[in-house]
């Protein structure tokens, strides 16, 4: 009997997170690489992980989840229209670029080149899947509890 992933559980699974077009956004598959993830670790949003509890290895499961359940609604607070020469020389703002900004504490932020007008560069600074309904499709490929690996 395969163990069911419970809130103290670390999964190994594949996962691809489609577009409402039925385009690929993200997915372990491409890579040949499953996904290691230990329940409440912050990897991976509330919503996504309420999807995975009651699963058991070698099943598959597909969930479509609305943009407030995923990546957040864009928020116009993360769009910046920000001075063409605050790019350096070697950077080149095209629409559709992805550009990372260094964050005052080190960190790096990535944003979205949305607009490109004389010296006003828009950037988006949302995940690039906020708006989205996106559908989560999983198969689990391994399911281990926490007290028999550490145990």
């Amino acid at each position: 009997m395969s163990k069911l992933i419970s809130h103290d559980s670390t999964v190994l699974f594949h996962f691809t997170i489609k577009l409402e077009d039925g385009s690929v956004a993200d997915s372990t598959q491409l890579h040949g690489k499953p996904a290691r993830l230990t329940m409440g670790d912050g990897s991976l949003t509330d919503t996504f992980e309420q999807c995975l509890l009651g699963l058991r290895q070698g099943e598959a499961k597909s969930f479509t989840l609305a943009p407030e359940q995923a990546f957040g609604l864009s928020n116009p607070d993360n769009i910046y229209h920000l001075d063409r020469a605050k790019f350096g020389a070697d950077v080149e703002p095209t629409v559709g670029a992805i550009i990372v900004f260094d964050q005052p504490n080190g960190g790096e932020l990535p944003g979205i080149v949305r607009a490109v007008e004389g010296m006003s560069v828009t950037v988006d600074f949302n995940h690039p899947l906020a708006g989205h309904t996106v559908t989560f499709e999983v198969e689990i490929l391994a399911v281990d509890d926490m007290e028999e690996v550490h145990g």
